[in-house]
């Protein structure tokens, strides 16, 4: 069969992806940015799209030429500049089921969540609702996947959060949130997609994939740490009003761009809980999903695991400090211009140049600093850091070779900001 999968390379998408072409299955992904997902999954071929742009019916009937099965694992945390749920999440899908009775793809798997509703108290659970009906109302052959917390090998948004939490030196902070919530291994979710997309399980059903068990978060976040092969620490209960403070933060965050984990809609979803019924799913299958501790111990974790929990934790930390010491190098420049020039003019420069030297330094130092904590232009700020600071230490050698031996080290300080730099290029990438 020949199978369009939305979001062929997030959390579950990639996995999906990857069964079906074991499997035998023509695969086609689609996502906004696909060029990472061409040569890590070359198997599959790719359509580069912003879902959220095809919210009518004729922008998905090209799409859908020679597609016979649709399976939809995109979607996001919540609305920001970056993503807006109501086109990604339902607009845009509600079209894609009428384009797909129109191009005569009957078959469509819809991955959705569990605990959706019309009156849900978060736009991501309303509109997987929205979308969730439109399909259940209409003439297709559609199966309903409503997954809990996912686990997976692969970690971002809230699992990278959880390895980031078990991860803490010393102490464990936790928000006292005790709804329970049970998991679901993305390998059993590409189980179940699979079984959908070949006919295995009954149609027109929506099935909770979900374990029997249910935790409370904190009992998932000590399973993590467990597994990471951390020792135990204390853990530290932090107070509501503190975790809403960081929460929004988080919010403010994603108007740069970022996806951060630490969003109020995570926040909104602790507080009900993530949970389903499982039972559906054991009728039609025969099985039900694993417990968290059976996949835990299905992957087991090495020193790549840890070092990406605590590097995860790390992450903002040195974006910020990082972004500081170019922004207030660059200020302090501005602001002791005459200073800083002297120090040029005593060694043969001209006073004008050597001004235009220092002004110059400073605002390329400012804009660097803020282009850091833009995320579609972090990585180019990062790189432009390690090229300014080389640029600067082969100018400052050959104008002021004396600075090398500067008592507070003008020089000498230098090259771990550019290394620093390097580190925050190298863990960048999101997914």
């Amino acid at each position: 069969m020949h199978v369009l999968v939305l979001g062929g390379y997030g959390l579950i998408g990639h996995p999906v992806v990857s069964r079906l072409l074991e499997s035998g299955h023509q695969v086609t992904g689609l996502g906004r940015s696909v060029s990472l997902a061409r040569r890590i999954c070359p198997g599959a071929d790719w359509v580069e799209r912003d879902i959220a742009s095809l919210t009518h019916l004729q922008d998905w009937l090209p799409i859908l030429s020679g597609i016979q099965i649709v399976v939809n694992c995109s979607g996001a945390l919540q609305d920001s500049p970056r993503d807006n749920l109501q086109a990604l999440q339902a607009d845009a899908v509600k079209a894609l089921f009428e384009a797909c009775r129109i191009a005569g793809c009957a078959r469509v798997v819809q991955v959705s969540a569990v605990g959706v509703s019309r009156d849900a108290d978060t736009a991501f659970l309303r509109t997987k609702a929205e979308a969730d009906e439109a399909l259940m109302t209409s003439d297709l052959e559609w199966f309903v996947l409503r997954p809990g917390l996912v686990i997976a090998r692969a970690a971002y948004g809230g699992t990278a959060l959880i390895r980031a939490l078990a991860s803490f030196p010393f102490i464990l902070p936790m928000l006292q949130e005790r709804e329970p919530i049970q998991t679901v291994g993305v390998d059993d979710v590409a189980d179940a997609v699979l079984a959908c997309v070949e006919g295995h399980v009954e149609a027109r059903t929506a099935y909770d994939l979900v374990e029997t068990q249910v935790h409370s978060l904190k009992e998932i976040v000590l399973a993590f740490r467990s597994w990471l092969g951390f020792p135990p620490v204390r853990t530290v209960p932090v107070p509501r009003v503190i975790g809403q403070a960081i929460f929004k933060i988080g919010d403010a965050v994603s108007f740069l761009g970022w996806r951060p984990p630490v969003r109020t809609t995570v926040l909104r979803q602790l507080a009900t809980g993530v949970r389903g019924n499982p039972e559906a799913w054991l009728r039609a299958s025969g099985r039900l999903p694993s417990s968290l501790s059976t996949i835990l111990s299905h992957m087991p974790a090495n020193a790549q695991e840890r070092w990406f929990a605590r590097l995860w934790l790390l992450k903002p930390p040195i974006v910020v400090t990082l972004s500081m010491f170019w922004l207030a190098s660059g200020i302090v420049g501005l602001i002791e211009m005459e200073r800083a020039a002297a120090i040029l003019t005593q060694r043969g420069l001209g006073a004008e140049l050597a001004r235009a030297a220092v002004l110059g330094g400073g605002m390329v130092d400012i804009v660097l600093g803020t282009l850091l904590l833009v995320r579609s232009l972090h990585k180019t700020a990062a790189f432009g850091m390690i090229m300014v600071t080389l640029a600067y230490l082969v100018a400052g050698t050959a104008l002021t070779p004396d600075l090398w031996l500067d008592p507070l080290g003008a020089f000498v300080k230098t090259p771990p900001g550019a290394v620093l730099a390097l580190v925050a290029l190298a863990i960048a990438d999101e997914r």
